[in-house]
């Protein structure tokens, strides 16, 4: 059984910066994708960022690029998001995602993963 844990997340003001870590446990396999996904109220969940173990580059939803950046541990599947030049609607919970990478088409997609962290709530204010 695979299960994901998130740590970090918090409040901070507009301009700050936060960490999210995301650590997996119980995968066999040795290419998987790791994503970050956030839900505002009254929104749809929406796909951050995401990393393939493999050797496949990051992908970024516009709303974040040049602001936040994913990386991995691969060796302990462990992601990272480091969130920079923060904004009031970059406020949400935020979750982790992972799959094997054959159940994932789209990377930024949700419903192309099984397993999920608990979210961990990023307020920005202004």
């Amino acid at each position: 059984q695979v299960q994901l844990v998130e740590s970090g997340g918090g409040s901070v003001q507009t301009g700050g910066s936060l960490r999210l870590s995301c650590a997996a446990s119980g995968y066999t396999y040795s290419s998987v994708y790791m994503a970050w996904f956030r839900q505002a109220p009254g929104k749809e969940r929406e796909g951050v960022a995401s990393v393939y173990t493999g050797r496949r580059g990051p992908i970024y939803a516009d709303s974040v690029k040049g602001r936040f950046s994913i990386s991995q541990d691969s060796a302990n599947y462990t992601v990272y998001l480091q969130m920079n030049s923060l904004k009031p609607e970059d406020t949400a919970m935020y979750y982790c995602a992972s799959d094997t990478a054959g159940r994932v088409v789209y990377a930024l997609n949700p419903t192309n993963y099984r397993y999920w962290g608990q979210g961990t709530q990023v307020t920005v204010s202004s």
